[in-house]
């Protein structure tokens, strides 16, 4: 069972980092991000209506996970716009490095708000994160000047405070009954709504291309496979061992960003992409 569930993990991991990657290729151009989430949140969702009719009994209707779904979705769809907004103008390594330390912001958040203690296996961990951020953190011999480039850095840091919030929201709401496979695709269509929002009100560019459409379709794909092969996971194993392993993708869109020539890589990025995933290992231990 935990060896099926490493490698169901491990495939959410793979999964993930590819899309990581498909963002930045996306996002090195001047397309509107908008129609790309609402685009790729539409193939999603047909993806994941038909695994759930399939092999799930259909769609989950209960008010509770519909409520929580939307709430969660929404959130979501901010993080990723934030995301693919940022890696415009920010390195792979960074910007996803960053929106994968989401737990960090787990536990900054729990500490302020909730009043939760701050232990040395904690504070090791976000310490760890931290300088793994300010080692990638290079604004130097960018065309963004250092100020734009700080904003891109504060759009991120705000994307993966986004995820951390959506992952307490989807615990609170499993904890109070609601069904996270049931909330999925309320998740998803609100990556529809609120991509095409941002696309209409904020960008003004709604123009459909057949690159575009390709794009969404690749990256729509990737998202229903790392979400699935996750939930699998999950129903098989401990989630304090899969989450971590997934949450682990950075490596992968690292790989990835190198092999399409989008990044290059020095002992700098590779001393800085251990200790983060030395900072992940650390967290999974609360």
């Amino acid at each position: 069972m935990v060896s099926s569930a490493v490698a169901l993990a491990l495939f959410s991991l793979f999964f993930n980092g590819c899309n990581d990657a498909v963002f930045k290729k996306y996002a090195i151009k001047s397309r509107s991000r908008g129609l790309m989430i609402a685009g790729t949140g539409l193939v999603w969702t047909i993806w994941q209506c038909m695994y759930l009719e399939l092999f799930n009994g259909g769609l989950s209707v209960d008010g509770l996970s519909i409520r929580y779904g939307l709430l969660a979705g929404f959130i979501l769809v901010l993080a990723n716009i934030l995301l693919l907004e940022s890696l415009t103008h920010l390195q792979i390594s960074l910007g996803t490095t960053i929106y994968r330390l989401n737990t960090i912001g787990v536990v900054i958040l729990s500490y302020v708000f909730l009043g939760e203690e701050l232990g040395f296996i904690k504070l090791t961990a976000v310490g760890l994160g931290i300088a793994s951020v300010l080692l990638l953190y290079d604004p130097s011999g960018r065309k963004t000047g250092k100020d734009l480039y700080f904003i891109f850095l504060i759009l991120v840091i705000a994307a993966s405070l986004l995820r951390a919030s959506y992952g307490v929201v989807s615990k609170y709401a499993i904890n109070h009954g609601a069904s996270i496979v049931g909330m999925i695709p309320y998740t998803s269509v609100c990556w529809v709504v609120g991509g095409l929002g941002y696309a209409a009100m904020i960008e003004k560019r709604l123009r459909l291309t057949g690159k575009k459409v390709i794009y969404m379709l690749i990256s729509g794909t990737l998202i229903f496979l790392t979400v699935t092969s996750l939930l699998l996971a999950i129903s098989l194993s401990e989630a304090s061992i899969i989450i971590p392993i997934a949450n682990c993708s950075f490596i992968v869109a690292l790989f990835f960003s190198i092999l399409l020539k989008l990044e290059t890589m020095n002992s700098v990025k590779l001393f800085a992409i251990i200790i983060a995933f030395c900072s992940i290992i650390l967290l999974s231990r609360i």
